[in-house]
């Protein structure tokens, strides 16, 4: 099972460290999903991009109504830090 997310900290080049309840982080790099998923590019303004958090939950990382990103593609996609 896939943990809860606990928090989300913005980085430069577009990457965020997310933080995991078990204390486990990852760095998701979100670049991929711009090429991927045209919506992703508002986040191409350093504003925007600051705007994430932590979902309701846990469930996953929100920037506005229309994107955000579930909690298993974080654990997936994430590179974990050791």
């Amino acid at each position: 099972m896939i943990p809860r997310i606990k928090s989300v900290k913005p980085m430069k080049d577009l990457c965020l460290e997310v933080t995991f309840e078990t204390g486990d982080v990852r760095i998701m790099d979100i670049k991929p999903y711009m090429e991927l998923f045209p919506v992703f590019r508002q986040l191409n303004s350093p504003a925007a991009f600051a705007c994430v958090k932590v979902d309701t939950g846990g469930f996953g990382l929100v920037w506005n109504d229309e994107i955000d990103l579930d909690r298993c593609d974080v654990w997936e996609y994430g590179k974990p830090v050791q």
